[in-house]
């Protein structure tokens, strides 16, 4: 139906989310784009690439400035973005996000590794700085990893007495197998919305089930063998795309489930249908010197905090999508003609390619020497991007502000119940983790959760 959207969440990140500096980078370089199109093609769509929520940093900094408030009241904040030391001067998002802190009146913060971090008289500094706030770019296998070659004690010190926003007991329900728990167990205890918008999962073991119908499943290995491509394996606390297997790519059936079985710690997932999460944008093989249309899989990860939905970011790539695994960051735009979103992206994909190869290889060295001047990159290097916006409308805005109203309660409930032992079944991490978790629980306070929507906006 028009002015709706389609699709599930793929996963969440309850842990240290990140994403909330590119997506202003793309809009930069998709602004830069659209309006070469527009003036050249004289295509016929209002699009607005400067809506509040493409811009997510100043709102993730107000979230960090309320987690400040709520432990040191009106005090100047000094926050400390805390990354591991290799990416401290590759990881543009981490470099900007502070200068964008150090760029406002009365806020001073930094970039810095946690072994930077001290313990004076029961407060936290990083030098002679005292700090109010630390945001950890990282989760908690992460820490245990630095434990054992460095001293964690400022850092784990920082964990327990409230200083680390996202507060570390929130990484639990990040687990990918409480998707199983969200749709069977605790079904009646979710939203409407979470519901609809979670896939079947299922941990991956010798097991019986139910499949996405209902139905009884004596055999879960066996029925994900019958039913490989229209199967995802992910691992439970995998990121970055890292350990996928993907059902339709992968014909060697036995070896991959053997090796998710031998590794342990998998789920099973239905596969949601490409034509829902793909769209369709003008491409540049440079080689070839052609200019065609090109389908590439999307990935829309929403934001949210205490204060509902504060932006987006908004990828493209294979399969997964990560920025981790080579995928790109595209720009996004509002729709504010009186259209179909598919008219107008038809009509824009129509402008583009009529433009002919060699005026939009010039756009698009535009667009590349643009994005390497502000920084868009990660570790792979300079970040994909696409040569028209992802579009879409305020109605479908108004829909993710609910559905993510709803993600931010329905997590609240689980990590309540996580703290319970109810979901026990569901959540399998280490003692040193769990020990880790349970130094600081969540319960609302300040924070960020990303939603990742594999969505179709129609």
């Amino acid at each position: 139906m028009q002015g709706q959207f389609l699709g599930y969440h793929s996963e969440w990140n309850l842990g240290s989310p990140g994403g909330w500096v590119y997506q202003k980078m793309a809009q930069e370089i998709g602004s830069l784009a659209w309006k070469k199109i527009k003036k050249a093609s004289g295509v016929d769509l209002t699009l607005d690439f400067d809506h509040t929520l493409l811009n997510p940093l100043p709102l993730f900094a107000k979230l960090l400035f309320r987690a400040h408030k709520a432990k040191f009241g009106s005090e100047k904040p000094f926050i400390a973005l805390v990354a591991e030391e290799e990416t401290l001067e590759n990881v543009g998002e981490n470099i900007k996000c502070v200068q964008y802190l150090n760029s406002l009146e009365g806020v001073k913060a930094c970039l810095i590794d946690p072994t930077k971090l001290e313990v004076k008289d029961n407060s936290l500094y990083v030098g002679k700085d005292r700090v109010t706030c630390v945001f950890v770019d990282f989760n908690n296998n992460v820490i245990l990893k630095l434990k054992k070659k460095h001293n964690m004690s400022a850092l784990l010190f920082a964990i327990q007495n409230g200083f680390v926003t996202n507060p570390r007991g929130m990484e639990p329900i990040g687990a990918k197998s409480v998707f199983e728990a969200i749709t069977s167990d605790c079904k009646h205890q979710m939203s409407e919305s979470t519901i609809k918008r979670t896939p079947w999962t299922r941990q991956f073991y010798p097991r019986q089930t139910t499949c996405p119908n209902g139905k009884k499943i004596p055999d879960l290995i066996k029925w994900t063998k019958d039913n490989w491509p229209n199967t995802i394996l992910k691992p439970v606390h995998g990121y970055s795309g890292k350990g996928i297997i993907i059902g339709h790519k992968e014909p060697n059936i036995e070896k991959s489930i053997k090796h998710a079985l031998r590794i342990g710690d998998y789920i099973v997932q239905e596969f949601i249908p490409i034509d829902i999460w793909a769209e369709e944008f003008p491409w540049l093989d440079r080689e070839s010197k052609k200019l065609f249309i090109k389908k590439w899989q999307t990935d829309f990860r929403c934001f949210v905090t205490d204060v509902g939905m504060i932006g987006f970011v908004t990828r493209f790539g294979g399969i997964p999508t990560n920025v981790g695994s080579g995928g790109g960051v595209q720009s996004t735009a509002v729709l504010r003609s009186k259209m179909p979103v598919s008219e107008a992206v038809k009509r824009l994909n129509d402008a583009i390619i009529k433009l002919g190869f060699n005026f939009v290889s010039e756009i698009q060295d535009e667009m590349d020497k643009k994005s390497v001047k502000i920084g868009n990159v990660y570790l792979l290097g300079p970040i994909m991007n696409t040569l028209r916006p992802r579009i879409i409308t305020e109605s479908h805005i108004e829909q993710l502000r609910t559905y993510s109203h709803n993600l931010w309660k329905d997590a609240l409930t689980l990590e309540g119940m996580w703290i319970d032992g109810k979901l026990a079944k569901y959540v399998r991490i280490s003692e040193e983790e769990e020990e880790i978790a349970r130094l600081a629980p969540w319960r609302g306070k300040p924070a960020l959760i990303a939603a990742d929507g594999l969505f179709g906006f129609r």
